[in-house]
């Protein structure tokens, strides 16, 4: 396990609080999907430019490039013995028909670094991007040391063979409905990690946009950082979740159907363009949430029994946002504050609402029903 950083490691299951009925709404597959799919045989050379005419792209899953420049080096050469490689998926985006790439970006990047040149993006090394030269090959291979072009350029045969080599692409499109959801699937079952990736990683991904810009700048308030429990971000981002949780149950829980997931997935989506004056909306919502939560029931409020339980969390945040006027205005005293810790504590210890956040979390049922005694508790 890597050294923490903050309150707790970034990768620490520890932060958020296992709950059987979560984990299962996380895993459950979705809607059905007519789809497009169709093997291209694209040579480095047409990969390559629509590489530079940004016609690929890769998705904003805060995954940089890992590779070495010695692995790389590897690849490239064995497009040049004629070994195969494994083939990459891309997704058509609808509108735009730009190809993202689903699986496959540190291949798609070591080639075009290598046509480029140089290794990496000048924004990687402040002192210069270093030229990519073939290394860590065999040393009697003919093509160590090689460069694309320049003095150590590849002979004439070779350059014509790595720019006529096809690297196998599969290319997915959605045909119905006539959006681009079905890449939240597939992004699950196809990632260049081996790890399935989190519900909001991939929502970072495909619903891009001022929204999503919004959730990722509140993610770094620290009010909430310190509620949360941890000083740095969650790579899963399941902290930026928490946040759209809230706001989509704020806004839209008369019309929460399970899973979860795809409630969430739709209020990413509804609010994926939203204009600006809605989105500060949102903003200040939330900060006013959180900074009441702080000043009344403290830092860390919702780990329960380990770390945060997000059903806690979610009810005890809907309903004193329900009452921010109250609770900022005259009636706002500390004996007010005081006594809502002390409710806050009793609502932790009522079997009855343990129950709604322990077990079926995101049933229809019971969401509305944990926020409804969180409101009976903390204000009535």
């Amino acid at each position: 396990m890597r050294k923490p950083h903050g309150n707790l490691d970034l990768f620490d299951d520890r932060l958020l609080e296992k709950i059987p009925s979560e984990e299962r709404d996380s895993e459950v597959a979705l809607q059905g999907y007519e789809i497009l799919s169709y093997p291209a045989d694209f040579t480095l050379e047409v990969l390559v430019g629509k590489w530079t005419k940004q016609e690929i792209n890769i998705p904003p899953l805060q995954r940089r490039f890992i590779w070495s420049q010695a692995r790389a080096s590897k690849l490239i050469e064995s497009f040049l013995m004629g070994l195969p490689v494994p083939p990459v998926f891309f997704y058509q985006e609808r509108g735009t028909n730009k190809l993202l790439v689903v699986d496959g970006q540190q291949r798609l990047r070591s080639i075009a670094y290598f046509f480029s040149g140089k290794f990496g993006e000048p924004s990687d090394n402040a002192e210069g991007v270093p030229v990519f030269g073939l290394i860590g090959l065999d040393e009697k291979s003919p093509y160590l040391n090689a460069t694309f072009k320049g003095p150590k350029g590849l002979k004439e045969e070779a350059f014509n063979k790595l720019n006529n080599s096809v690297l196998r692409s599969f290319v997915v499109k959605q045909l119905d409905p006539q959006d681009d959801t079905s890449i939240f699937q597939i992004f699950e079952r196809l990632n260049t990690g081996g790890v399935i990736l989190q519900g909001q990683e991939i929502r970072n991904c495909i619903y891009d946009g001022p929204f999503n810009n919004s959730l990722n700048k509140l993610n770094k308030y620290g009010p909430w950082r310190k509620i949360f429990g941890s000083i740095a971000e969650d790579k899963r981002k399941r902290d930026v979740e928490l946040i759209l949780r809230f706001l989509a149950l704020f806004h839209m829980l008369h019309t929460y159907k399970k899973p979860m997931k795809q409630f969430l997935n739709t209020f990413m989506k509804v609010n994926r363009r939203a204009p600006p004056e809605t989105v500060s909306a949102y903003e200040d919502l939330f900060k006013r949430t959180v900074d009441t939560v702080m000043g009344t029931i403290g830092e860390k409020p919702f780990h329960i029994h380990t770390g945060l339980n997000a059903a806690v969390y979610d009810s005890t945040f809907t309903v004193f946002a329900r009452h921010l006027g109250a609770l900022e205005g005259k009636f706002a005293t500390a004996k007010t504050r005081s006594e809502l810790k002390e409710r806050f504590s009793q609502l932790t210890k009522t079997p009855a609402y343990l129950d709604l956040v322990s077990t079926g979390t995101t049933d229809e049922d019971i969401i509305p029903k944990r926020i409804k005694k969180a409101d009976q508790v903390l204000f009535g």
